[in-house]
C-alpha cells in the first residue's frame, strides 16, 4: 500500500511539472507559394498565397506540437491556347485547399532556430481546370518539412517544402499500367511569417 502511494505521489509530481511546463498559445500565418505540378505537362511554378492560424502547444524549450488551418492557393503556371485561337499563352492552373495539419517543431537548445516537419489533409476548395473527361480530386495528402526562426517579441520567419503524396485526379486518370511518370502530384515551397500571441 505504500509503494503503491508513492508511485502516486510520483506520478502526480511528474504530471504537475508537466502541465507546469506546457503553454498553448494561438497564432496566425501567411506568406508566399511557390508551387508546381510534378509531371505535368509543359507545367512551371507559379507564385501566389498561403494564409491562416494555428495553435502552437508548447511542452518545453525544445519540443512544440503545432496544429494549423491553412487556406493555400497552389498549382501551376501552364502552356494554353486562347479561345478560337493557335496562339500560345500562358495562363495559371490554380488548385486551392483548405489544409488541416500539425508539424511538430524541434527548437535547437531552445533558442530562435528550429526545424519542422508534419502531415496535412488538404481539402480541394475549388480549382479553375478545364472540364476534362476526369475532374481533380476532392484532397490531397502532403507531408510538409522546414526549418524557422522564431524571435522572443513571437514572430517567426520560417520556409518550407510540401509534398502531395497524391494525385491532383486522384488516380481516375490512370490506367492499370501506368507508371510513376504519370502521376500528377502537388509541390510547393513555402515562405512565410508567423506570429504567436502570449497568452498570460
Amino acid at each position: 500500500m505504500k509503494k503503491l502511494s508513492l508511485l502516486a505521489l510520483v506520478l502526480f509530481i511528474g504530471v504537475a511539472k508537466l502541465q507546469a511546463q506546457v503553454t498553448v498559445s494561438p497564432g496566425l500565418k501567411g506568406g508566399i507559394n511557390i508551387s508546381d505540378l510534378e509531371n505535368f505537362e509543359s507545367g512551371k511554378q507559379k507564385t501566389d498565397f498561403y494564409a491562416g492560424g494555428f495553435i502552437a502547444i508548447k511542452f518545453n524549450q525544445t519540443l512544440t506540437l503545432q496544429p494549423e488551418l491553412i487556406y493555400s492557393r497552389q498549382g501551376a503556371e501552364v502552356r494554353d491556347y486562347a479561345p478560337q485561337s493557335n496562339i500560345p499563352r500562358r495562363v495559371d492552373y490554380n488548385i486551392n485547399y483548405l489544409a488541416v495539419g500539425a508539424v511538430v517543431k524541434y527548437h535547437f537548445n531552445g533558442k530562435g532556430f528550429h526545424i519542422l516537419a508534419g502531415p496535412s489533409l488538404d481539402i480541394r476548395i475549388d480549382d479553375n481546370f478545364p472540364n476534362y473527361e476526369y475532374k481533380t480530386a476532392a484532397a490531397d495528402l502532403s507531408v510538409t518539412g522546414g526549418l524557422g526562426y522564431s524571435l522572443p517579441n513571437g514572430i517567426t520567419f520560417e520556409a518550407r517544402f510540401k509534398q502531395g503524396l497524391v494525385d491532383i485526379y486522384g488516380y481516375e486518370g490512370l490506367d492499370y499500367n501506368y507508371d510513376s511518370n504519370e502521376i500528377i502530384l502537388n509541390r510547393v515551397i513555402q515562405l512565410g511569417i508567423n506570429y504567436t500571441f502570449k497568452l498570460k
